[in-house]
Formats: structure tokens, sequence, C-alpha cells
């Protein structure tokens, strides 16, 4: 699914974070706790949505029958 761009529970953005999130995280130099602190996401609602979040589109495309090639 998409990264929701507001945090549910106090609505700080975090949708923009999602791709430095990820690019930090592959170059394995930070752990997850530094990163999400170098995000600016101090409160723990705003860092589970990062943490929590999986994914699935591109799963979920491997499996549409609906999407022929051509």
């Amino acid at each position: 699914m998409i990264i929701p761009v507001r945090c549910f529970s106090c609505g700080k953005p975090i949708g923009h974070l999602w791709e430095k999130y990820e690019k930090l995280q592959e170059e394995g130099e930070m752990t997850v706790e530094k990163i999400l602190t170098y995000l600016g996401l101090r409160r723990m609602c705003c860092r589970r949505m990062l943490l929590t979040h999986i994914d699935l589109l591109d799963r979920i495309l491997e499996h549409d029958d609906t999407i022929q090639a051509i």
C-alpha cells in the first residue's frame, strides 16, 4: 500500500520521508533509530508509521491477472 501522507495520530506530514528512509536504510551506515531521529521523527506515533509500513504495491502487481503483456 502507499505510505500515508500524514501520521494517523498527530497529523504530522510524513509521506515525503519514505524515500529518504528507504535510501538511508539501504546504505546501512545508520541504525533505524538514528535514521528516524535524523528525519525529525521524534514522536512514537510518527515512528510507528514508517516502521510498520510494508510496501505491497509491487507484490500486488505481480499477481494481477488483468494486466496483460503487450
